[in-house]
């Protein structure tokens, strides 16, 4: 494990942890998932391959998340995608291949649009999305909401669930869901500029695996490689799925360079 001090940037006033390897390009950004932490199995498991292969790699935790300053509860989608933009242009060069986790994939398919759209695709080399989430508060939160957690989210602005990994319940504000809304990225036909792989468990509670057949419905299919994994679930961080992550990884990085 890698439990060197991480270093901070100020973004609106929140202390943002960050951990960063100089190295060769393209360089990969990792991009974690909701209420996860840049220590996790597959962020460190990213970190070893790059140590052996001497490419740069960036990671950091969002606000409310693992070593970073701010309240979980205060943020948002717009919040989160603002710190990955501040950390990415302060600590990184070159182009990079993104490797979004659940929610991660939002927020890098969501970087994408705003790299593009201030004449940056040159960063973007590649994208490998692992049970990707995009849009998971419209189109897999608020479906299933039930009448009291409507209720809750009504009069105390906030609801929670058991988390299925044990800790702390999960927390979904009214905040995060409403920006969810300004965030959509699964509303039509999406370019990403770059080589794609997504890898997705058909044991997924929490991200049915009809979700990433829809997104990759919405990607352009000479760039996009989907691999579903017959007995994975939503973590996908056993030896076999770490593997196949960085497989994936490699792939895209020979994709890129052909």
């Amino acid at each position: 494990m890698n439990r060197t001090s991480p270093a901070y940037l100020d973004v609106d006033g929140i202390r943002i942890a960050y951990r960063r390897r100089e190295g060769q390009p393209p360089g990969v950004v990792w991009l974690g998932g909701y209420r996860s932490d840049m220590l996790g199995t597959k962020a460190e498991a990213l970190d070893q391959w790059v140590e052996g292969t001497g490419r740069a790699f960036l990671r950091h935790d969002y606000s409310g998340h693992g070593e970073s300053g701010g309240e979980f509860r205060d943020g948002t989608i717009s919040s989160w995608l603002t710190q990955s933009l501040a950390v990415f242009r302060a600590q990184s060069e070159g182009p990079q291949v993104f490797v979004g986790s659940s929610m991660g994939a939002w927020i890098a398919l969501r970087m994408i649009q705003e790299l593009v759209r201030g004449g940056e695709a040159h960063r973007i080399a590649g994208l490998v999305l692992i049970a990707p989430a995009p849009d998971f508060t419209m189109e897999l939160v608020e479906p299933e909401l039930t009448r009291k957690q409507k209720k809750e989210l009504e009069q105390n602005g906030f609801f929670e669930t058991p988390s299925e990994y044990g800790g702390d319940p999960n927390i979904f504000t009214r905040a995060l869901i409403e920006d969810g809304y300004k965030n959509r990225v699964m509303t039509g036909p999406m370019d990403t500029f770059c080589p794609v792989h997504v890898i997705q468990g058909m044991r997924d509670k929490d991200v049915p695996y009809q979700h990433a057949l829809k997104l990759v419905g919405l990607l352009p299919a000479d760039d996009v490689t989907l691999s579903l994994v017959p007995d994975g679930d939503h973590r996908l961080s056993r030896p076999q799925d770490i593997e196949m992550i960085l497989a994936a990884l490699e792939g895209v990085i020979a994709d890129q360079a052909a």
